[in-house]
């Protein structure tokens, strides 16, 4: 379910844009993620932090837009939240006894320190890596070519970068107990 909610504000700009323009796109999505939020709110009753984080940042930053009627400003909003991504997860190497990526609630993977902290360090300079692609992008390319790269190639670079990581920590999968004895 979480997977679908991650794809409704992407869905929304895409479709605000390609119906109308870039600030029925950009309204769209800050209607898009702060619903994404409240629906997280509801189904998990707690709330998702990195969809508050994008939901306010696309409130500000898209209100500029709206207000303004400058497109610039939702074109940084990506870079602006990949690169407070990847901030935080550098940072998380020098705070507390574990990086991020360690402390997410998780019990499937179970993996060495030293793994912990260079998988921490790929997702952080992957994360500034297409926060500066996005910069790129903005001022090099069409407003029509960035908004198929802010709806697309996010997610293509994501799943692409997560399978490239996985023959490194596969190993370290737990199995679900329920799949051997074949319940």
């Amino acid at each position: 379910m979480k997977q679908l909610l991650d794809l409704v504000p992407a869905a929304a700009f895409f479709l605000g844009w390609l119906t109308y323009d870039i600030y029925v796109a950009t309204g769209a999505v800050i209607v898009a993620l702060f619903a994404v939020v409240a629906a997280y709110w509801l189904l998990y009753r707690r709330l998702h932090k990195m969809h508050l984080f994008a939901a306010v940042a696309a409130g500000v930053f898209g209100s500029l837009t709206l207000l303004l009627r400058d497109p610039v400003f939702i074109q940084y909003k990506p870079s602006l939240v990949y690169t407070c991504f990847a901030i935080v997860l550098a940072g998380s190497h020098f705070v507390g006894d574990r990086v991020l990526l360690q402390r997410l609630p998780q019990k499937a993977l179970v993996m060495p320190e030293l793994l912990w902290r260079r998988l921490n360090a790929a997702w952080a300079l992957f994360f500034l890596g297409i926060a500066a692609l996005n910069m790129i992008v903005v001022h090099t390319q069409t407003e029509a070519v960035w908004v198929h790269f802010r709806t697309w190639g996010y997610s293509v670079l994501t799943m692409s970068f997560l399978a490239a990581c996985l023959p490194f920590v596969s190993r370290y999968l737990q199995q679900d107990e329920t799949s051997e004895d074949g319940a």
